[in-house]
């Protein structure tokens, strides 16, 4: 490995220890992110000809223009995706969408919220992304809890549950639509036998964190009459069929990218700008505007609410992550694991289930289907216990630290999470959950299943 490399790995790790101790620099974790992209970058174009050889003069600075353009467009369909599906949640929000969802799961002990709200986002995130799915249940527990110390104990459940749940279905995670659509996982195999293993790495937490919430929840009566007279001029059926159009819309997404084989962040534009056009007719035909909700709720000022700072911080770690994949960094970590642990697939996908909580797992997966090719039967083979348990760890593990997924790092905004207080208090359970999941699994291969189906 040259110092050029050596070099890049540390500004990463640099930059992503600051990350970790925002709480105590007062440094917001979107600058960091930006500095870590620009300094990676930076070091890579001292010697570019060392990643990519065969080209000198106009003609390398042509070829590094052409790989970060393409790591760009990549990274662009995710913050697209982020930005469209946080501003429909938004205007559903706003406009009294989720209303019926809130009296559904109304409780009046915060135990038992937990375990709705915890049900909730694992059936949600395994039909809709974890991302969406997560800022769809905040949104929806803000109108539920109103103390923050507990909200934050709920949140973090959200970021498990959202994991968890995208993790045995293969339109639930990134991951495993990337591995679906590789043809090393089938729907059934996944959805069978990770199903249980995705339930237990769920249920335990749970349990756990339970203990953490005491009594009632606060009554919000006087809350609910003071929304319910200023809050909508939508009437009940406007208000359900904006419900219906954002969130149906979310839910049909996949549908969309499987008929016209595009992005699924033109889905979530295609869904933006149907709800957008219906809301603005709505508020064409009212009778009379009311000047505080009527103008600040149509989308063009909700646009405004949109946090900036969590889309930058996102384009700024999957840049310094697309730099360490181009200079090899991520391949050889993969291959390194393979020998260290003999081919031990348990404990390699173990060990990229944990690093993904530190690393974004897409490029841990994409690596490690371009490492190891689809053999014709045994672990390696179509639903073999390697490609299985990639699907799961490279999902699951993402919830051991708040940064480790897209849900966590939509949630750590949102909520204002600090990554030490996620840690100290969340990451050993989520943990705990994520092994008792592997365990689950190794059960049900030596004992129930023995071939992949």
């Amino acid at each position: 490995m040259s110092s050029l490399t050596i070099a890049i790995i540390i500004a990463f790790c640099v930059g992503y220890l600051f990350i970790a101790i925002e709480s105590a620099t007062k440094v917001n974790k979107a600058a960091i992110s930006l500095m870590m992209l620009v300094i990676c970058w930076s070091l890579f174009m001292i010697s570019p000809e060392s990643y990519i050889p065969g080209f000198s003069g106009q003609e390398l600075i042509d070829q590094v223009s052409a790989v970060i353009e393409r790591h760009l467009g990549s990274t662009s369909t995710t913050l697209f995706f982020l930005m469209g599906a946080m501003t429909i949640v938004e205007i559903v929000d706003q406009n009294g969408g989720f209303n019926w969802v809130r009296s559904a799961l109304k409780t009046k002990t915060k135990r038992s919220l937990l375990w709705r709200i915890a049900i909730m986002t694992f059936f949600l995130s395994s039909i809709l992304d974890n991302l969406t799915t997560a800022i769809v249940m905040i949104m929806i527990l803000r109108k539920l809890v109103h103390d923050h110390k507990d909200r934050l104990i709920f949140a973090s459940l959200i970021i498990i549950a959202a994991n968890s749940g995208g993790a045995f279905s293969p339109i639930g995670d990134v991951t495993t639509i990337m591995l679906w659509n590789k043809g090393v996982i089938t729907a059934l195999g996944v959805i069978s036998e990770m199903f249980i293993p995705s339930v237990v790495s769920i249920v335990v937490p749970i349990f756990i964190l339970q203990y953490s919430l005491h009594g009632n929840l606060e009554s919000d009566e006087e809350m609910t009459l003071r929304s319910d007279y200023e809050l909508f001029d939508f009437s009940s059926r406007q208000r359900k069929a904006v419900f219906i159009i954002g969130v149906g819309g979310l839910i049909t997404v996949p549908v969309f990218k499987a008929i016209t084989n595009l992005p699924p962040f033109v889905g979530i534009l295609l869904v933006l700008s149907v709800l957008w056009i219906t809301t603005e007719i709505f508020y064409r035909h009212l009778h009379k505007t009311n000047e505080i909700g009527g103008t600040k709720k149509r989308v063009t000022s909700l646009l405004h609410n949109i946090d900036m700072s969590t889309i930058l911080f996102f384009l700024g770690i999957l840049m310094a992550v697309a730099c360490l994949e181009e200079v090899g960094v991520l391949t050889a970590l993969g291959k390194g694991l393979n020998v260290a642990f003999n081919g031990n697939h348990y404990a390699v996908t173990g060990i990229i289930g944990l690093l993904s909580s530190i690393i974004d797992n897409v490029p841990l997966v994409a690596g490690c289907m371009g490492m190891y090719p689809i053999a014709p039967t045994g672990d390696m083979a179509v639903d073999g216990i390697f490609w299985q348990l990639l699907a799961y760890c490279a999902g699951v593990g993402g919830s051991i630290l708040i940064i480790g997924s897209a849900a966590g790092v939509v949630v750590m905004g949102l909520e204002k999470i600090t990554f030490g207080w996620y840690m100290k208090h969340v990451s050993w359970i989520a943990l705990v959950g994520y092994l008792m999941g592997i365990l689950c699994y190794w059960i049900i291969r030596n004992f129930v299943v023995t071939t992949p189906l």
